[in-house]
């Protein structure tokens, strides 16, 4: 019975009527019946548009918002510019951070060969994500250390929210490593200064506080390992983004493959 009243509520505040407004006019002020009139309107126009998307808040917004950002949300938004920037040659993808599944599970949707690797422990996943795992598809892998590849087993690794966690120590071994298993470059998505990324509790799970560092850190970092940036393929990367009005919110760098 209490469900029935509920629904009925909805049904009522769904279609709001202005004919108790009118009744009870001649016993409200000239204001406050015009105030009663605009926001029946506007409660009006929030049920009509409601489901259309036009309220709805992106989630990678909200996360930014809460000081929970991540540039997982980046990779997938900026897949169909990468492949048409690398085309042909992006044929299997190795993706290497948190929230892999989501990632690996839209290339998948898009025709093209992925896999994943989880540098944390998974929590909470859902049945879609089981599977992949299951499959031997996403990996959870410590990426401290080398990866169980062979040497250009991927046309391309692609990397994100995984970087800004680990020390210079580590990033010397790491990098290299993933460099090693692709073929055709490494894309790697990074944070910029000033952005904020795992809440306190969260500490625990990825071992330090992030550390955001500056484009300049970057090149200098790649230039001592001997890292080389495709310039081909940056130019052509800015030029597509510019194209479809894409602008990044983290950090894009794209490295090429050991000869």
């Amino acid at each position: 019975m209490t469900r029935r009243q509920a629904s009925s509520t909805r049904r009522n505040g769904g279609s709001f009527s202005f004919s108790g407004v009118l009744n009870s006019k001649l016993n409200c002020s000239p204001l406050l019946f015009i105030t009663l009139v605009l926001l029946g309107a506007f409660l009006l126009i929030v049920y009509a548009y409601g489901g259309s998307g036009l309220f709805k808040v992106r989630k990678d917004v909200v996360s930014r918002v809460e000081g929970d950002f991540s540039c997982t949300f980046e990779v997938q938004s900026v897949i169909p510019i990468l492949k048409n920037v690398y085309g042909e040659n992006m044929k299997n993808i190795l993706h290497v951070g948190p929230e892999s599944c989501s990632v690996v599970s839209k290339l998948l949707k898009g025709e093209v060969e992925a896999w994943g690797v989880e540098p944390y422990d998974i929590e909470d996943v859902d049945k879609n994500c089981k599977a992949l795992v299951h499959k031997g598809i996403i990996r959870v892998a410590d990426i401290k250390f080398p990866l169980p590849y062979r040497p250009k087993s991927f046309s391309h690794v692609i990397v994100s929210d995984a970087l800004d966690y680990m020390s210079p120590k580590y990033l010397n071994k790491t990098l290299p490593e993933l460099v090693r298993v692709s073929a055709d470059g490494v894309i790697i998505f990074t944070g910029y200064p000033g952005q904020r990324r795992a809440k306190p509790a969260q500490l625990s799970k990825f071992g330090r506080p992030a550390k955001m560092r500056s484009s300049s850190w970057w090149k200098e970092f790649f230039s001592e390992t001997n890292l080389e940036e495709n310039e081909v393929v940056v130019k052509k990367f800015e030029q597509d983004a510019s194209r479809m009005s894409y602008n990044p919110t983290c950090q894009i760098f794209h490295i090429k493959s050991y000869n």
